[in-house]
């Protein structure tokens, strides 16, 4: 095939899709002290995030010494927010507490609250923008909960600069608005 750029622009719908125009939501529980307020912030403060990707897993099984692969199951890698911090901690304020409901600091103990899945996990989503800010892709996470919030380095070197940390989340599955 001739090398033509007219055909590989033709080829490209809206100028290509931005990493840049996205948004994300998420709603605390119940569980997670200063939820509210945090919710409304992520929308804004979350700077990085990802479109999920998913794996079919193989099954394997031998006939007179061959290899025969079945497909097996579906899993999902965690997912991973880059957050701005601001002066409030609004977000990793709750973050804190949302894991501490889950397993707390001392006691090794779950709260009450969080006793069962329905208690500590929520549907959380993001949402990919066309140039024109329409909806082009839009993921829903579904049965959320954190796992990590990474640390904030702190440096008297760092100036000129707003803190930033990472939070990474496990859920059951994820839901595309092309997928039934």
């Amino acid at each position: 095939m001739a090398f033509n750029v007219a055909e590989f622009r033709s080829q490209m719908v809206g100028d290509g899709a931005r990493p840049n125009l996205f948004q994300v939501t998420l709603t605390f529980p119940a569980v997670a002290t200063g939820g509210s307020v945090a919710g409304q912030k992520v929308s804004f403060m979350a700077k990085t995030a990802q479109l999920p990707g998913s794996t079919v897993g193989t099954v394997p099984v031998y006939y007179f010494g061959r290899e025969l692969k079945f497909a097996g199951n579906r899993t999902f890698t965690d997912w991973t927010l880059q957050i701005i911090n601001d002066e409030d901690f609004a977000i990793r304020n709750a973050l804190e507490s949302w894991m501490n409901a889950i397993n707390s600091h001392g006691g090794n103990v779950r709260n009450a609250a969080a006793g069962s899945p329905g208690g500590y996990t929520v549907d959380a989503s993001v949402a990919q923008y066309s140039k024109t800010g329409e909806i082009l892709k839009s993921y829903k996470f579904v049965g959320l909960f954190p796992l990590d919030i990474a640390p904030i380095d702190l440096d008297w070197q760092s100036n000129d600069s707003i803190e930033e940390y990472s939070a990474t989340f496990a859920y059951q599955w994820w839901e595309a608005d092309t997928t039934n």
